[in-house]
């Protein structure tokens, strides 16, 4: 665990360096196989106030490096279905698989806006052993995570290196306020799609 950390920082060092691709590599990095929990939103933070002509592209490297990192996570569960799927089935109740099936972009959706703790990367191995649909699951990321990231980069360039201190004590309420959000809209939206009457099929009734 402690080689872990040590690797994590001295890369997160490393490719910080890089600007906006060092940033990419880093949220990938953290999304998959080696965590370095805040240091991509640190290193966001930091380069949206010195430069914030450039927020939206450092935005834009965040959000995409965590969603190529997350499909590592994603091909792991998915080529592991009945390792994980047992593991689930010990850890998790069946009716959390069950929700995850009927509602996988949703679920999604929120554990990408979620801060730490939250068990991210356990998540995205579940949802491929589960067989979510690989293009819901990342357009689902790349909302959540937008959104997640977004809410930092305008934070930083709104208050600077000050955004820091203002995300560590008021970040964990927004992201679930938001994410409790994401699910009334959906909620909201599910009851009217099955409200609304499936329109007649036209051609059937002008054949007979």
């Amino acid at each position: 665990m402690n080689f872990l950390r040590t690797l994590a920082s001295n890369l997160g060092a490393f490719l910080a360096a890089y600007g906006g691709w060092g940033l990419m590599a880093i949220s990938a990095l953290d999304s998959s196989v080696v965590p370095m929990p805040g240091v991509n939103d640190l290193l966001l933070i930091h380069l949206s106030a010195r430069l914030p002509l450039r927020m939206p592209l450092y935005v834009l490297a965040t959000t995409v490096g965590s969603v190529l990192g997350a499909y590592v996570m994603f091909a792991l569960g998915y080529g592991g279905r009945r390792m994980v799927r047992r593991r689930t089935a010990q850890e998790r109740s069946g009716r959390v698989r069950r929700w995850l099936e009927q509602n996988d972009f949703l679920s999604v959706l929120v554990i990408s806006l979620l801060p730490p703790p939250a068990p991210f990367k356990l998540f995205l191995v579940t949802a491929g052993a589960m067989r979510v649909r690989p293009w819901r699951f990342g357009m689902a990321l790349l909302v959540g995570r937008g959104v997640r990231f977004g809410i930092e980069g305008f934070l930083a360039v709104r208050y600077g290196e000050q955004a820091e201190a203002y995300l560590r004590n008021h970040f964990a309420g927004a992201t679930l306020a938001l994410a409790g959000a994401a699910v009334l809209l959906y909620l909201i939206f599910r009851k009217i799609r099955k409200s609304t009457p499936p329109e007649p099929d036209t051609d059937s009734s002008s054949r007979s």
